[in-house]
């Protein structure tokens, strides 16, 4: 049995609190810690901003009611700390894994020449393919063209007889009939428009995105500095585990996630349209 000692951290906090061996969960480990520190659950609840059924879950031990293992970990790790218990050996009798970053499969190597082949090759295809195509248009449409090349005008000349300036083309002579073929001027390109939803990850962060038609898009955890990016009616459920280190931006506008947040989680729906709303669980 561990031997409780006479100093006593702020607030009335007995580091290391009383722990028998022999109780293995976590719970009764929190439990007990939390009773030798004289705190109530409504306490930790209140120091750790967390919800009491959150607190009588972690002691229970029933996780299925947390979410995700990063969220269980962190709560642990929060409570743990509260209490003065170590925080490895809280997580090693929780049972519950830590989450593993993904695994990078890499890519086989091709060697250069055999790379450059199939270049060579793509491009041979292409402009087999153009030649093809283009070749019995140009034939079908050289006569026509040669004809209505002498007779070309733009659309935009200006008579300097006339007073007000107003554009016109010369009539063809009864005699000698022509054609005009005017000539059109392409349109500037249309810039491109910002994804409808963004998501700036400032630190690590556990992220489940759920499309529209029920498939998860997205369950892992994110590292700082990375960035995703949603176009409108491809998403229709977001959570975010360390939801203060994220920034959520529509349309380019940042977007306040303090409506959606229970002890730093945020949890919310996007509707059709991009707008955020909290989730119904």
């Amino acid at each position: 049995m561990k031997i409780q000692s006479n100093s006593t951290m702020p607030g009335g906090i007995v580091p290391g609190g009383i722990v028998p061996d022999g109780d293995r969960g976590c719970g009764a480990r929190l439990r007990r810690a939390r009773e030798a520190a004289g705190l109530t659950e409504a306490d930790v609840a209140s120091r750790l901003k967390m919800p009491l059924s959150v607190v009588r879950s972690l002691e229970a031990e029933d996780w299925d009611r947390l979410g995700a293992p990063v969220f269980v970990r962190g709560q642990l790790r929060s409570y743990s700390r509260l209490v003065g218990l170590a925080t490895a050996p809280v997580h090693a009798a929780s049972g519950v894994a830590p989450v593993e970053p993904p695994v990078l499969t890499p890519r086989t190597f091709t060697p250069p020449m055999q790379r450059l082949a199939e270049q060579l090759a793509r491009r041979f295809v292409y402009i087999v393919l153009t030649a093809v195509i283009a070749v019995p248009v140009w034939l079908a449409t050289r006569p026509h063209l040669g004809i209505a090349s002498h007779d070309a005008a733009p659309l935009d000349l200006q008579d300097p007889g006339m007073a007000g300036g107003t554009a016109s083309v010369a009539a063809p002579s009864e005699s000698e009939p022509s054609a005009v073929v005017a000539s059109l001027t392409a349109l500037p390109p249309r810039p491109a428009s910002a994804p409808a939803l963004s998501l700036r990850f400032n630190g690590d962060s556990w992220v489940e995105v759920t499309a529209t038609d029920g498939r998860m898009l997205e369950q892992s955890l994110v590292r700082a500095g990375e960035q995703r990016s949603y176009a409108t009616g491809q998403v229709a459920r977001i959570v975010l585990g360390n939801a203060s280190s994220v920034n959520v931006t529509r349309n380019g506008q940042a977007q306040d996630l303090a409506p959606y947040l229970r002890a730093n989680v945020a949890r919310f729906t996007v509707s059709s349209d991009g707008s955020l709303a909290p989730a119904v669980d």
